[in-house]
Protein backbone atom coordinates (compact mmCIF):
# COMPACT_ATOMS: atom_id res chain seq x y z
CA UNK A 1 0.00 0.00 0.00
CA UNK A 2 1.29 3.40 -0.54
CA UNK A 3 0.54 5.57 2.54
CA UNK A 4 0.78 9.66 3.07
CA UNK A 5 2.26 10.99 6.26
CA UNK A 6 2.11 14.73 6.71
CA UNK A 7 4.92 15.80 9.02
CA UNK A 8 7.90 18.22 9.40
CA UNK A 9 10.87 17.05 7.65
CA UNK A 10 13.07 16.49 10.83
CA UNK A 11 9.91 14.43 11.88
CA UNK A 12 11.19 11.49 14.91
CA UNK A 13 7.20 10.51 13.61
CA UNK A 14 7.87 10.18 10.34
CA UNK A 15 10.80 8.30 9.98
CA UNK A 16 9.48 5.92 12.64
CA UNK A 17 6.12 5.37 10.64
CA UNK A 18 8.40 5.13 7.28
CA UNK A 19 10.59 2.55 9.44
CA UNK A 20 7.55 0.19 10.40
CA UNK A 21 6.03 0.94 7.42
CA UNK A 22 8.74 -0.73 5.29
CA UNK A 23 9.23 -3.69 7.43
CA UNK A 24 5.19 -4.31 6.81
CA UNK A 25 5.69 -3.87 2.82
CA UNK A 26 4.22 -0.46 2.82
CA UNK A 27 5.49 2.30 1.29
CA UNK A 28 5.43 5.18 3.21
CA UNK A 29 5.88 9.09 1.91
CA UNK A 30 6.27 12.16 3.94
CA UNK A 31 3.68 14.93 2.73
CA UNK A 32 3.84 18.77 3.24
CA UNK A 33 0.75 21.02 3.72
CA UNK A 34 2.11 23.61 2.05
CA UNK A 35 3.09 21.59 -1.49
CA UNK A 36 -0.81 20.70 -2.26
CA UNK A 37 -2.18 21.92 -5.24
CA UNK A 38 -6.09 21.68 -5.27
CA UNK A 39 -7.85 21.84 -8.80
CA UNK A 40 -11.58 21.91 -9.58
CA UNK A 41 -13.17 21.36 -13.38
CA UNK A 42 -9.94 21.41 -14.71
CA UNK A 43 -9.87 21.16 -18.62
CA UNK A 44 -6.73 20.26 -21.11
CA UNK A 45 -5.55 22.95 -23.36
CA UNK A 46 -6.39 22.40 -27.02
CA UNK A 47 -3.13 20.57 -28.89
CA UNK A 48 -1.45 19.71 -25.35
CA UNK A 49 -1.13 16.17 -24.31
CA UNK A 50 -2.09 16.59 -20.85
CA UNK A 51 -5.46 14.58 -19.60
CA UNK A 52 -8.35 15.77 -18.16
CA UNK A 53 -8.06 16.63 -14.63
CA UNK A 54 -11.36 17.05 -12.77
CA UNK A 55 -11.81 17.60 -9.02
CA UNK A 56 -7.49 16.90 -8.15
CA UNK A 57 -5.35 17.64 -5.06
CA UNK A 58 -1.65 16.81 -6.32
CA UNK A 59 1.25 17.54 -4.33
CA UNK A 60 5.16 18.26 -5.86
CA UNK A 61 6.85 15.97 -3.54
CA UNK A 62 10.78 16.64 -3.37
CA UNK A 63 12.78 13.77 -2.37
CA UNK A 64 16.34 12.83 -1.17
CA UNK A 65 18.58 10.89 -3.28
CA UNK A 66 17.31 7.42 -2.80
CA UNK A 67 13.99 8.00 -0.33
CA UNK A 68 12.00 6.64 -2.74
CA UNK A 69 14.42 3.97 -4.49
CA UNK A 70 17.08 4.37 -6.66
CA UNK A 71 16.41 5.96 -10.17
CA UNK A 72 13.19 8.47 -8.58
CA UNK A 73 13.04 11.70 -9.71
CA UNK A 74 13.96 14.44 -6.98
CA UNK A 75 10.98 16.50 -7.51
CA UNK A 76 7.36 14.96 -9.14
CA UNK A 77 3.64 15.91 -8.63
CA UNK A 78 2.04 13.15 -6.84
CA UNK A 79 -2.31 12.44 -7.27
CA UNK A 80 -3.38 12.14 -3.63
CA UNK A 81 -5.89 9.95 -4.48
CA UNK A 82 -3.68 7.30 -5.82
CA UNK A 83 -2.44 7.13 -1.86
CA UNK A 84 -4.69 3.95 -0.05
CA UNK A 85 -4.43 6.43 3.40
CA UNK A 86 -3.16 9.33 4.72
CA UNK A 87 -1.74 9.84 8.43
CA UNK A 88 -1.62 13.22 10.01
CA UNK A 89 1.66 14.28 12.11
CA UNK A 90 1.17 18.25 11.66
CA UNK A 91 -1.06 20.86 11.78
CA UNK A 92 1.21 23.88 11.01
CA UNK A 93 0.75 27.01 12.14
CA UNK A 94 -1.29 29.40 9.84
CA UNK A 95 -3.90 31.77 8.96
CA UNK A 96 -7.49 31.36 9.42
CA UNK A 97 -7.44 30.93 5.50
CA UNK A 98 -4.73 28.65 5.05
CA UNK A 99 -6.08 26.28 7.71
CA UNK A 100 -9.49 26.43 6.53
CA UNK A 101 -8.41 25.41 2.81
CA UNK A 102 -5.96 22.49 4.66
CA UNK A 103 -9.25 21.17 6.64
CA UNK A 104 -11.11 21.68 3.10
CA UNK A 105 -8.45 19.81 0.86
CA UNK A 106 -8.32 16.81 3.81
CA UNK A 107 -12.04 16.67 3.89
CA UNK A 108 -11.89 16.29 -0.16
CA UNK A 109 -9.33 13.75 0.56
CA UNK A 110 -11.61 11.56 2.62
CA UNK A 111 -14.33 11.83 0.35
CA UNK A 112 -12.08 10.62 -2.74
CA UNK A 113 -11.79 7.08 -0.61
CA UNK A 114 -8.96 8.34 1.16
CA UNK A 115 -8.29 6.91 4.46
CA UNK A 116 -7.43 10.08 6.78
CA UNK A 117 -6.31 9.36 10.29
CA UNK A 118 -8.08 11.14 11.97
CA UNK A 119 -10.37 12.35 9.96
CA UNK A 120 -10.84 16.35 9.39
CA UNK A 121 -13.88 16.36 11.57
CA UNK A 122 -11.81 15.05 14.86
CA UNK A 123 -8.84 16.89 13.81
CA UNK A 124 -10.88 20.29 13.39
CA UNK A 125 -12.44 19.98 17.12
CA UNK A 126 -9.67 18.29 18.62
CA UNK A 127 -7.22 21.26 17.77
CA UNK A 128 -10.00 23.66 18.96
CA UNK A 129 -10.17 23.98 22.79
CA UNK A 130 -13.02 25.39 23.30
CA UNK A 131 -14.85 23.11 20.86
CA UNK A 132 -13.39 20.10 22.58
CA UNK A 133 -14.16 21.20 26.03
CA UNK A 134 -18.01 21.63 24.87
CA UNK A 135 -18.12 18.39 23.54
CA UNK A 136 -16.67 16.66 26.44
CA UNK A 137 -18.94 18.57 28.57
CA UNK A 138 -21.99 17.50 26.19
CA UNK A 139 -20.57 13.72 26.92
CA UNK A 140 -21.03 14.13 30.93
CA UNK A 141 -17.33 14.40 31.64
CA UNK A 142 -15.55 15.91 34.00
CA UNK A 143 -14.12 19.26 33.25
CA UNK A 144 -12.18 22.22 34.76
CA UNK A 145 -14.21 25.49 35.04
CA UNK A 146 -13.94 26.91 32.04
CA UNK A 147 -15.27 31.06 30.62
CA UNK A 148 -14.23 31.76 26.98
CA UNK A 149 -14.91 35.09 25.66
CA UNK A 150 -13.70 38.09 23.44
CA UNK A 151 -13.24 41.11 25.31
CA UNK A 152 -10.89 41.96 28.48
CA UNK A 153 -14.17 43.31 30.94
CA UNK A 154 -15.57 39.80 30.08
CA UNK A 155 -12.11 38.19 30.93
CA UNK A 156 -11.68 40.13 34.14
CA UNK A 157 -15.14 39.17 35.00
CA UNK A 158 -14.54 35.28 34.54
CA UNK A 159 -11.25 35.87 36.53
CA UNK A 160 -13.04 36.55 39.22
CA UNK A 161 -16.15 33.89 38.83
CA UNK A 162 -12.89 31.58 38.41
CA UNK A 163 -11.58 31.95 41.57
CA UNK A 164 -8.85 34.40 40.75
CA UNK A 165 -6.59 31.96 39.64
CA UNK A 166 -6.68 30.78 35.74
CA UNK A 167 -4.74 29.40 33.36
CA UNK A 168 -4.87 31.03 29.96
CA UNK A 169 -4.64 29.20 26.93
CA UNK A 170 -4.59 30.13 23.23
CA UNK A 171 -7.57 28.32 21.70
CA UNK A 172 -5.00 26.54 19.04
CA UNK A 173 -2.45 25.31 20.22
CA UNK A 174 -0.24 22.26 21.53
CA UNK A 175 2.55 20.86 23.72
CA UNK A 176 2.13 23.52 26.38
CA UNK A 177 2.63 26.22 24.53
CA UNK A 178 1.31 29.80 25.02
CA UNK A 179 -0.18 28.38 28.34
CA UNK A 180 -0.02 30.91 31.42
CA UNK A 181 -1.25 30.97 34.93
CA UNK A 182 -2.30 34.34 36.21
CA UNK A 183 -3.54 34.92 39.83
CA UNK A 184 -2.42 38.62 40.29
CA UNK A 185 -5.81 40.73 39.07
CA UNK A 186 -2.95 43.57 37.67
CA UNK A 187 -1.10 41.23 35.62
CA UNK A 188 -4.36 39.72 34.68
CA UNK A 189 -5.90 42.72 33.27
CA UNK A 190 -2.99 43.44 31.45
CA UNK A 191 -3.06 39.80 30.07
CA UNK A 192 -6.81 40.05 28.72
CA UNK A 193 -6.20 44.06 27.56
CA UNK A 194 -2.87 42.60 25.02
CA UNK A 195 -5.17 39.49 24.16
CA UNK A 196 -8.20 42.04 23.20
CA UNK A 197 -5.23 43.82 21.09
CA UNK A 198 -4.53 40.77 19.43
CA UNK A 199 -7.94 40.09 18.49
CA UNK A 200 -7.31 36.80 20.22
CA UNK A 201 -10.19 34.52 21.87
CA UNK A 202 -9.39 34.53 25.66
CA UNK A 203 -10.28 31.05 27.07
CA UNK A 204 -9.53 31.09 30.44
CA UNK A 205 -9.96 27.81 33.15
CA UNK A 206 -10.00 27.55 36.65
CA UNK A 207 -6.67 26.28 38.02
CA UNK A 208 -6.23 23.26 38.83
CA UNK A 209 -3.93 22.84 42.01
CA UNK A 210 -2.25 19.22 40.93
CA UNK A 211 -0.24 17.02 42.45
CA UNK A 212 2.55 17.45 39.59
CA UNK A 213 1.55 15.61 37.42
CA UNK A 214 -1.17 14.33 34.90
CA UNK A 215 -2.12 11.08 32.72
CA UNK A 216 -1.92 10.45 29.13
CA UNK A 217 -4.22 7.75 27.75
CA UNK A 218 -3.71 6.86 24.27
CA UNK A 219 -6.43 5.04 22.31
CA UNK A 220 -6.83 3.45 19.03
CA UNK A 221 -9.92 2.81 17.10
CA UNK A 222 -12.21 2.34 20.41
CA UNK A 223 -9.51 0.65 22.69
CA UNK A 224 -6.90 1.72 24.92
CA UNK A 225 -3.61 1.33 24.26
CA UNK A 226 -2.16 2.10 26.78
CA UNK A 227 -1.23 5.18 29.86
CA UNK A 228 1.45 7.64 30.48
CA UNK A 229 2.14 9.26 34.24
CA UNK A 230 3.65 12.59 33.28
CA UNK A 231 5.58 14.03 35.79
CA UNK A 232 6.57 17.81 36.50
CA UNK A 233 9.06 18.79 39.39
CA UNK A 234 8.08 22.32 39.21
CA UNK A 235 6.12 23.97 36.26
CA UNK A 236 2.51 23.03 36.83
CA UNK A 237 2.46 22.24 32.73
CA UNK A 238 3.46 18.03 32.56
CA UNK A 239 3.79 18.22 29.08
CA UNK A 240 7.34 15.74 28.05
CA UNK A 241 7.71 18.57 25.13
CA UNK A 242 8.14 21.16 28.66
CA UNK A 243 10.79 18.72 30.38
CA UNK A 244 7.93 16.89 32.12
CA UNK A 245 9.01 12.98 32.34
CA UNK A 246 7.17 10.25 31.54
CA UNK A 247 6.39 7.29 34.15
CA UNK A 248 4.89 4.38 33.76
CA UNK A 249 1.00 4.16 34.48
CA UNK A 250 -1.65 1.25 34.83
CA UNK A 251 -4.89 3.01 33.42
CA UNK A 252 -7.62 2.40 35.80
CA UNK A 253 -10.96 1.59 34.62
CA UNK A 254 -12.42 4.97 35.00
CA UNK A 255 -9.81 6.47 33.17
CA UNK A 256 -10.47 3.99 30.53
CA UNK A 257 -13.97 4.77 30.00
CA UNK A 258 -13.15 8.51 29.94
CA UNK A 259 -10.98 8.30 27.35
CA UNK A 260 -12.75 6.15 25.28
CA UNK A 261 -15.99 8.70 25.89
CA UNK A 262 -13.21 11.54 25.00
CA UNK A 263 -12.36 10.19 21.88
CA UNK A 264 -15.77 9.37 20.54
CA UNK A 265 -17.41 12.69 21.53
CA UNK A 266 -14.07 14.13 19.73
CA UNK A 267 -14.63 11.32 16.42
CA UNK A 268 -10.75 10.69 16.80
CA UNK A 269 -9.94 6.98 16.33
CA UNK A 270 -6.49 7.83 17.11
CA UNK A 271 -6.15 10.15 20.26
CA UNK A 272 -3.98 10.91 23.67
CA UNK A 273 -6.54 11.66 26.06
CA UNK A 274 -5.15 13.99 29.30
CA UNK A 275 -6.65 13.43 32.46
CA UNK A 276 -5.49 15.52 35.72
CA UNK A 277 -6.59 14.77 39.08
CA UNK A 278 -6.55 17.90 41.96
CA UNK A 279 -5.11 17.23 44.85
CA UNK A 280 -8.34 15.44 46.72
CA UNK A 281 -8.37 13.00 43.86
CA UNK A 282 -11.26 14.58 41.37
CA UNK A 283 -9.88 13.86 38.03
CA UNK A 284 -10.94 16.24 35.20
CA UNK A 285 -10.60 15.46 31.18
CA UNK A 286 -8.38 18.35 30.05
CA UNK A 287 -7.48 17.47 26.36
CA UNK A 288 -7.95 15.59 23.36
CA UNK A 289 -5.26 15.22 21.25
CA UNK A 290 -5.77 14.21 17.70
CA UNK A 291 -2.05 14.49 16.24
CA UNK A 292 -0.81 12.57 19.36
CA UNK A 293 3.07 12.45 20.20
CA UNK A 294 4.22 8.89 21.49
CA UNK A 295 7.63 9.24 21.54
CA UNK A 296 7.76 9.26 25.60
CA UNK A 297 4.78 6.59 25.32
CA UNK A 298 6.65 4.53 24.01
CA UNK A 299 9.92 4.59 25.74
CA UNK A 300 8.05 3.67 29.26
CA UNK A 301 5.28 1.11 27.60
CA UNK A 302 7.39 -0.63 25.11
CA UNK A 303 5.09 -0.38 22.66
CA UNK A 304 5.59 -0.43 18.86
CA UNK A 305 3.08 2.53 18.34
CA UNK A 306 4.19 3.20 15.00
CA UNK A 307 3.92 -0.36 13.59
CA UNK A 308 0.34 -0.36 15.18
CA UNK A 309 -0.53 2.72 13.61
CA UNK A 310 0.02 1.73 10.19
CA UNK A 311 -1.61 -1.51 10.77
CA UNK A 312 -4.56 0.26 11.52
CA UNK A 313 -5.13 2.06 7.84
CA UNK A 314 -4.25 -0.81 6.13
Amino acid sequence: MLIGVLGNSDSWYVRELQRAGGELGHEVVRLEFPRIVASCGMRPVEGSESQTTVGSLTLALAFSQGERGPGASLTQDVDLATFDAVIIRTMPPGSLEQVVYRMDVLARLEASGVAVLNSPKSVECAVDKYLTTAKLEAAGLPVPATVVCENSDDALAAFEQLGGDVVVKPIFGSEGRGILRVSDPDLALRTFRTLERLDAVLYLQRFVAHRGFDIRVLVLDGRVLGGMRRVSDGDFRTNVSRDGRGEAHIVTDLEAEWALRAAAATGARFAGIDILYDRDGQGFVIEVNAVPGWRAFEKVTGMAVARIVIEAVT
